[in-house]
């Protein structure tokens, strides 16, 4: 008996244990066995061609639950993905095929945006907006990316400051001049699943930036790449956790992202 396969039987001595000091030393153990299995996992993952984002979501989700079982995320992802595909035609423009989008998954499916409890850690965890119906803006975007990429629709995820959302792209896109600003063009819309699916333009990602006081950069309308997504991810959790006073945690989620930062 090795790594992970162990920890059940830990847990059950610290449950029949009364001795704190004894405790304490089991939790040590079973954090110490749980980084190095989640750090391999996650350095595979970075390593891989694709850095896929279902795959990246689920291990964000293992750091917190690690006897997760993925079989009913992929059950769920591939049924809203059927629903929305019976829909789709070609001949739709790509707002249309927005709208059918949000339809499927805030209709049909009941997804929503928890707003009671902006920081509960469960807002991060793709298991538990699948049990609930219910998260915060990073994992319903990532959601709805990982939904609209399996359709083959061209919808990727974008780190704005104090919020995280969708840009649909152009695929017929072609620049024009050497100005990096023109890239801006590249995004036909920009999609926020924390409201519904609603859409918006560059010019309102401006006036937030304005608003918030925070220096205009491009990358802030430009697409992420998966590894960018996933780090953000795991930073809120950890943050969401520190909130909760679940410091154990927080600590397990930091360190993961230190080692993914590298």
């Amino acid at each position: 008996m090795e790594g992970n396969e162990v920890i059940p039987v830990l847990e059950n001595v610290w449950e029949k244990s009364t001795d704190p000091l004894l405790q304490s030393r089991i939790e040590n153990i079973i954090d110490s066995i749980q980084y190095n299995y989640l750090a391999g996992e996650f350095q595979k993952w970075a390593q891989s061609q694709e850095m896929d984002l279902l795959q990246g979501t689920i291990l964000v989700a293992k750091i917190q639950y690690p006897e997760l079982n993925p079989s009913p995320i992929h059950e769920e992802l591939e049924k809203i993905r059927r629903d929305i595909w019976l829909e789709l035609n070609s001949s739709l423009t790509a707002l249309e095929k927005v709208k059918i989008i949000n339809h499927v998954i805030f209709t049909l499916h009941g997804y929503k945006p928890d707003t009671s409890n902006y920081f509960a850690p469960k807002n991060y965890f793709i298991n538990t907006l699948i049990e609930t119906k219910q998260g915060g803006p990073i994992i319903l975007s990532l959601f709805y990316a990982i939904i609209a990429q399996k359709l083959g629709l061209p919808i990727y995820c974008v780190s704005l400051p104090h919020n995280f959302v969708l840009g649909f792209k152009d695929r017929y896109y072609q620049k024009t001049t050497d100005e990096p600003a023109e890239e801006k063009h590249s995004i036909l819309f920009y999609i926020n699943p924390f409201n519904q699916g609603s859409l918006f333009s560059a010019k309102e990602i401006e006036l937030f930036l304005k608003q918030q006081k925070i220096d205009d950069e491009l990358s802030y309308y430009l697409p992420c790449n998966n590894k960018e997504a996933i780090l953000q991810l795991i930073y809120n959790a950890s943050v969401a956790l520190q909130r909760s006073n679940r410091q154990n945690k927080a600590i397990l989620f930091t360190r993961i992202h230190d080692l993914l930062s590298k």
